[in-house]
């Protein structure tokens, strides 16, 4: 072929097209139904049935609505069982908009100090553009969630409920955006004039009450200390008088997040395996823990996962969730639409391929609440808890294939003691710090 698509080109490839009647048949299915439509299969249905050999009881379904906290809601759907079960309820839900709140302030005061530390670094230098791209978007980590609440506990949702700006983020991320690309121009503007650091620091402070009084407007002031009142299963009122969020999560939820580690799996070359790994300033709290990772073969993460769930515990995922998935019905499997035989060509892309191409990456988090073990103890199909309403899915849950689970689960928290001898002394290592741009620094949304 020339350099450039010339007409006789063009006349091969009409010629090629129309030679072949399958392709008229599949252009008009497509044409009246959308592509997604038209190769939907059947055999993906029946394979991926929501009957499952463990389940995890789980509350009612949560919707983050139009907002990136997927991350916050997974994590809190995985803590309020534990207070579920504590104080014998059938179902509750903590705030969701109480951790928003923190996350928003943490990390602007984070993105500030990497203004700062980078005062140096060319402003069109990829370094600064990548801090500039996205101050505080909604997503996020498990490690930055357990730092928010580490610091600032958990409430329940009648403590602080939602707001629409909580549910629908987009304006508020504008104008704190906005905000922080100001404060970062006068920042460096403020290094240029030969202002001190703790100069630099005290205009910080300035800018972070601007902030603050943002978010209260937005979201609203988040309590410091609270009553809760509701009744059990069996009809006995209760009342927690007086507490902290701190005291809450203490005595309701208690899971100690020191013992939560997070399992990748990232099958490149430059990500050796049994190695564990950081990035170059993901985070929210300063002064929290940094974001560490595992990384491990796939087969070592379902061990630990199914390990939890055997145990009655959930697991926190991550995956992405756009990759051969049908968001209405709930299924995620590598057969959900027939793409290849519909356009006559392969998508032949590997794991750790379409990790260095762009082509996927961790995108959201949800809850493994089940699994679905073979006659020989192998998963097949697993269940999960997602946080889009219960109008997505089987009443808000969805089913993942095995092949799925392998090809774009990429992360997994569980209990350390899930984790075999070998796994924990590798948790000791001192992390590789990867590029801030890398796919394993992705935030789920």
């Amino acid at each position: 072929m020339k350099e450039t698509i010339d007409h006789a080109t063009l006349q091969t490839f009409e010629e090629s097209f129309g030679a072949d009647k399958k392709n008229r048949v599949a252009m008009h299915a497509t044409l009246a139904n959308g592509i997604l439509e038209s190769c939907k299969t059947v055999e993906a249905v029946v394979e991926n049935r929501h009957s499952f050999s463990i389940t995890i009881e789980a509350g009612d379904i949560t919707d983050q609505k139009k907002s990136g906290r997927c991350w916050m809601f997974a994590a809190l759907n995985v803590m309020r069982l534990e207070v579920m079960e504590k104080l014998n309820l059938k179902n509750m839900e903590l705030s969701q908009a109480y951790p928003l709140f923190w996350d928003k302030l943490e990390k602007s005061n984070h993105f500030l100090e990497n203004i700062i530390e980078t005062l140096d670094e060319p402003l069109e230098g990829r370094v600064v553009s990548y801090l500039l791209k996205d101050p505080l978007g909604d997503g996020g980590q498990w490690d930055m969630f357990s730092n928010l609440i580490r610091k600032y506990g958990v409430v329940p949702k009648e403590m602080m409920p939602e707001s629409k700006a909580s549910s629908e983020t987009k304006t508020m991320d504008k104008l704190l955006t906005l905000k922080l690309r100001q404060f970062a121009c006068a920042l460096r503007e403020g290094n240029k004039e030969g202002k001190s650091l703790e100069n630099l620091r005290a205009l910080k402070e300035t800018q972070l009450t601007s902030i603050y009084d943002m978010l209260c407007i937005s979201i609203g002031i988040s309590p410091k200390k609270f009553t809760y009142e509701t009744r059990d299963k069996d009809g006995k009122f209760i009342r927690i008088s007086d507490i902290t969020p701190q005291d809450f999560y203490r005595d309701y939820v208690s899971m100690d997040l020191d013992h939560y580690v997070s399992l990748i799996n990232a099958p490149t070359d430059d990500k050796p395996y049994g190695k564990t790994y950081t990035v170059q300033y993901l985070g929210n709290v300063r002064g929290g823990k940094p974001v560490c990772y595992l990384n491990l073969p796939i087969e070592e993460l379902k061990k630990a996962a199914i390990a939890q769930m055997q145990d009655g515990k959930a697991v926190w995922f991550g995956s992405d969730v756009g990759q051969s998935s049908d968001g209405k019905s709930g299924m995620m499997a590598l057969n959900t639409y027939d793409l290849e035989g519909l356009f006559s060509t392969s998508f032949l892309m590997d794991k750790a391929q379409r990790l260095d191409y762009g082509e996927s990456l961790m995108t959201h988090a949800m809850v493994l609440t089940g699994v679905n073990l073979d006659d020989s103890g192998k998963p097949n199909r697993w269940r999960v808890e997602n946080s889009w309403g219960d109008e997505h899915g089987e009443k808000g849950f969805f089913v993942m294939s095995d092949d799925w689970f392998n090809e774009f689960t990429y992360q997994i928290v569980v209990d350390i003691k899930y984790l075999n001898e070998e796994q924990r002394a590798l948790l000791k290592q001192k992390p590789i710090v990867l590029k801030p741009w890398d796919p394993m620094g992705s935030l789920a949304l």
